[in-house]
């Protein structure tokens, strides 16, 4: 596996922003998400580390087609200022095993623009 890639987007205030992972193994092949239904996290920060402030935004796991698709909602990016560039990743959990298995798929930073329809 060669996880965590890197994705870096430009998001709009208040939109919908919508991308998707398909993780592959080193060789290529489908990385197969079946262990991790349901434990996907899209976590957005304006640094990176613990002590940032975070907006968990919407990722879900389709084990059928091994597709993680990730969402910012309008509520959510509206907690976002605009003209600040926030830092993001991806995690799925596998909780079966002890201790779990976690992996970053993605990262990278968004750059956001605020909007004119709506803004307030």
């Amino acid at each position: 596996m060669a996880f965590p890639g890197t994705y870096n987007f430009s998001y709009y205030r208040g939109d919908t922003y919508q991308f998707i992972i398909r993780p592959k193994n080193a060789n290529g092949t489908t990385f197969a998400l079946d262990a991790y239904a349901g434990n996907a996290v899209f976590t957005i920060a304006n640094r990176r580390g613990s002590t940032g402030t975070q907006v968990v935004a919407t990722a879900t796991i389709n084990t059928s087609t091994d597709i993680v698709t990730c969402t910012i909602a309008p509520e959510q990016g509206r907690e976002l200022a605009a003209g600040t560039t926030y830092v993001y990743d991806v995690q799925i959990t596998n909780t079966t095993p002890t201790p779990d298995v976690i992996f970053t798929l993605l990262t990278g930073s968004i750059t956001v623009t605020d909007d004119i329809t709506g803004a307030a």
